[in-house]
């Protein structure tokens, strides 16, 4: 596969990447031995399952804002920002989540797409984003660490990063004090 004619970017779902967004989310389920069932329903009503994913949403218990990395039509992987944490998500999970299907791996997209993540944290007043990733998942760890993660206590199985989100594109504009800090 060839590099993305255009600079990759966070979007809000959209139409616009339909076909490679479920050719490239199915790769990952095939690759992972995991049901596409959900890609099936995706596919038939596209445009109900992107407005379904638009705006903010209560998942985990909290609200939160998906994207899609995307080149033009090209979707290149997922980051969901959860707006806080609950007692759960300090633990496991943290403030982003964020994948890259199997065809766009190591060329640097998850580095990237983090780092705009990390502007969207900003925005909307976390000042310190946790993430979390499985202790084996090395390719994680290095996104995480080239992104300013700095390691915290592991907690359940999982490997725990603080990122200082102070000074980013961002930062400072949220008016209700928020932190991002696990609250207490």
């Amino acid at each position: 596969m060839t590099e993305p004619l255009e600079s990759p970017r966070l979007v809000r779902p959209t139409t616009a990447v339909r076909e490679s967004f479920l050719a490239g989310e199915r790769a990952d389920c095939l690759l992972e031995g995991r049901s596409t069932e959900w890609l099936d329903a995706a596919g038939e009503d596209f445009h109900a399952f992107v407005a379904e994913r638009r705006g903010v949403q209560v998942r985990w218990d909290v609200p939160c804002t998906t994207f899609w990395y995307v080149s033009g039509e090209q979707y290149l992987g997922t980051l969901i920002v959860r707006h806080r944490l609950t007692p759960e998500l300090a633990e496991v999970g943290g403030h982003v989540g964020y994948h890259v299907v199997a065809p766009w791996r190591r060329r640097g997209h998850a580095t990237r797409m983090l780092a705009a993540g990390l502007v969207e944290c900003a925005r909307l007043g976390i000042s310190r984003a946790l993430l979390t990733c499985a202790r084996h998942n090395e390719a994680s760890r290095r996104v995480i660490l080239a992104n300013g993660g700095v390691p915290d206590r592991p907690a359940r199985g999982e490997d725990r990063f603080w990122i200082a989100l102070d000074g980013r594109p961002g930062a400072g504009e949220a008016e209700d004090g928020r932190d991002g800090a696990p609250e207490r």
